[in-house]
């Protein structure tokens, strides 16, 4: 059970990766990339490392995402 469980996991984060540097669109992408982020925590989490899975949560998925979120709407109010 445990190693399916981490080839489920694997799978989907080569799946996010894939897709944040295939699409075009920059919120789309940082919606996969927040999916990718949380992925790693679940999987930090299941590997026995709780505090580096609750930094990912922050950092990577919590952080990253609203800044990345305010840089979009910051450039795209500018391109109109």
């Amino acid at each position: 059970m445990s190693t399916l469980f981490d080839i489920t996991l694997l799978a989907l984060l080569i799946a996010c990766s894939l897709a944040v540097v295939r699409l075009k669109n920059l919120l789309a992408a940082t919606v996969v990339f927040s999916t990718y982020s949380l992925t790693m925590c679940l999987l930090w989490l299941h590997r026995g490392a709780p505090d580096v899975a609750m930094t990912e949560a922050a950092v990577g998925a919590g952080v990253t995402t609203v800044l990345f979120l305010i840089a979009i709407g910051r450039t795209t109010a500018k391109e109109k």
